[in-house]
């Protein structure tokens, strides 16, 4: 299955937050989409990691996406080494995505900027035909997608790029409500409350959306940052 847009974020539900307008948008439009988890999320405070994958399953099929895979990294102490590039090298020539989309640069979280540290340099050395991979013991073909964007996360970061998701916002935030555990949690809930679970959380993410929405004139957009310079073939198609 070849892919127009994947997105590969560090944790199950960075993809939705995120990105889950961007992906219901690109779905809706018949473009072949996937999501694909470095970790499951299993140091999460809330949930366990059995509870983050159906968790995952569910936000996915209100996402269509035509894929989802989790590449299993340890979650908080992954490294940026040969063995993870590998993984994700192999994960980039199986999909051969156009798009995607990872973790932002620099966050709060520090999974996050080590995340995308990491998705960068693997899908630089994706395309470097020297580097052999093999699936199912098959070698497979050097690739590099064309465009690598980075999420903008709990950290504000000025984006390069916004993305009108409007008609989108109502499947993006079933997706990030699809985990139970994670988000709008009861005052009563027997788990410890934390930064993401308490219901104001959700509000600053309708919030952050319609801030940079109203940059573009619509109602919600997602923002995205990029490593290089981007270019169009049409200045009348900008917003």
């Amino acid at each position: 299955m070849k892919l127009d847009l994947m997105v590969m974020t560090v944790h199950p539900d960075d993809a939705e937050l995120g990105a889950g307008g961007t992906i219901a948008k690109y779905v809706a439009e018949g473009k072949q989409v996937g999501i694909v988890d470095l970790t499951r999320g299993e140091l999460g405070t809330r949930g366990t990691a059995e509870t983050r994958q159906a968790e995952a399953a569910q936000a996915a099929k209100i996402l269509g996406v035509a894929m989802r895979e989790n590449l299993g990294l340890r979650d908080g102490f992954f490294a940026n080494d040969e063995a993870n590039q590998r993984a994700i090298i192999q994960c980039i020539r199986k999909y051969k995505p156009e798009i995607v989309i990872t973790n932002a640069l620099d966050d709060r979280h520090p999974d996050h900027g080590r995340a995308s540290k990491l998705v960068n340099d693997a899908l630089f050395l994706s395309g470097l035909r020297k580097i052999e991979t093999w699936e199912e013991g098959v070698g497979q073909e050097a690739f590099r997608p064309r465009l690598q964007l980075q999420l903008i996360q709990d950290k504000y970061i000025k984006p390069d790029i916004i993305l009108d998701i409007t008609d989108f916002w109502e499947i993006k935030e079933r997706s990030i409500l699809a985990y139970t555990t994670q988000f709008n949690a009861k005052a009563d809930d027997a788990e410890p409350q934390t930064y993401i679970s308490n219901p104001d959380f959700m509000e600053s993410t309708r919030g952050r959306a319609a801030e940079l929405g109203r940059n573009i004139q619509v109602k919600y957009a997602e923002g995205f940052t990029a490593r290089k310079l981007l270019g169009v073939q049409d200045l009348f198609q900008l917003i």
